[in-house]
C-alpha cells in the first residue's frame, strides 16, 4: 500500500514533552489516513532517554519509524534526515512538544489539494476559526523577528519559523536534498529555494498554543540568527547575479 502521509518529528531531548504528542497523532492519524501513513521521529543526539522510550512504543505502532543520529546536529539537520526519508505522497514536518494540534493538517492539505506545492503554517495570520495562544514576549519576539526577516530577504511568507509546514513528496526530497542549514534558519533557506525554483507557496493559518520548555532562546541567541539571515541573503544576492549574467549572455 502507497503511503499518503509522513510526519517528520525533529526530537531533541524530547522525553517528557514528545510521549504526549505522539498520543495525540496516534490517535488522530488512523482516522484520516486508515494504514496508509507513517510517522518519522528523528532523535538528533538526544541525552535524556527520548529514543529508549520511542524504542519501546515502536513495538506496539509499526507505523512508528526511529531515526537516530549519534550527535545533536541541529534541528534543520533533523528535519532533513527525515524528509529524505519519507515515503508518503504528502510530506509534513511538525514540532515534538505539539504546539501546532496534529488536526490542523488538514488545513494544509487543503492548500496542496487547491495546487499549493507547499503549504506553511502560520502564527501571523488570523482567521475568525483559528486560535493562537501566545505569550506577550513570545508574541512580540516572533513579531520583530519575522519583520526583521522581510527586511533581510524577499519572502511571500509572513510567518517562516512556524514548525508546521507540509510538501508535495518530489518538491520536498527535491528541496531538502539541496538545503544545507543545519540549524533554526534552515525553514528560511528552503522557502527561499523554493521561490528560486518558481513553487506554489500557500501560507495557512492554523491553530498554535505556547508549550513550556522552549529550547530556543531567540534573545539570546540573535547574534547568531542574524549573522545566518545574512549569510542567506548573501548567497540569495550571488545566485541572482549569476543568473543574471546568464540571461544577459544568452
Amino acid at each position: 500500500m502507497s503511503l499518503r502521509l509522513s510526519l517528520v518529528i525533529p526530537a531533541h531531548n524530547e522525553s517528557q514533552r514528545l510521549p504526549r504528542y505522539l498520543a495525540a497523532v496516534r490517535s488522530y492519524l488512523p482516522n484520516c489516513f486508515q494504514d496508509a501513513y507513517e510517522v518519522i521521529v528523528v532523535d538528533d543526539g538526544s541525552r535524556d532517554g527520548t529514543c529508549d522510550a520511542l524504542r519501546s512504543l515502536q513495538q506496539e505502532w509499526p507505523a512508528l519509524r526511529i531515526l537516530c543520529h549519534a550527535r545533536n546536529l541541529g534541528k534543520g539537520a533533523a528535519v532533513r534526515t527525515g524528509m529524505l526519508a519519507a515515503q508518503g505522497d504528502l510530506l509534513l514536518f511538525a514540532d515534538a512538544d505539539g504546539a501546532t494540534p496534529i488536526d490542523q493538517e488538514s488545513r494544509l492539505r487543503r492548500a496542496i489539494d487547491q495546487g499549493a506545492d507547499i503549504a506553511v503554517g502560520s502564527r501571523l495570520l488570523r482567521s475568525p476559526d483559528v486560535a493562537c495562544r501566545r505569550s506577550l514576549p513570545r508574541a512580540v519576539v516572533g513579531r520583530l523577528f519575522a519583520s526583521g526577516i522581510r527586511c533581510f530577504l524577499p519572502l511571500p511568507v509572513r510567518d517562516t519559523q512556524c514548525g508546521f509546514k507540509m510538501f508535495r513528496r518530489e518538491v520536498g526530497h527535491s528541496l531538502f536534498q539541496a538545503a544545507t542549514e543545519c540549524g533554526y534558519l534552515f525553514d528560511i533557506e528552503v522557502i527561499l529555494e523554493a521561490v528560486r525554483r518558481g513553487h506554489r507557496i500557500a501560507e495557512v493559518p492554523i491553530e498554535w498554543s505556547d508549550q513550556p520548555g522552549s529550547q530556543l532562546n531567540m534573545l539570546r541567541e540573535s547574534r547568531r540568527i542574524f549573522h545566518g539571515l545574512w549569510q542567506l541573503r548573501h548567497r540569495q544576492i550571488t545566485l541572482e547575479a549569476r543568473k543574471q549574467h546568464g540571461e544577459n549572455a544568452t
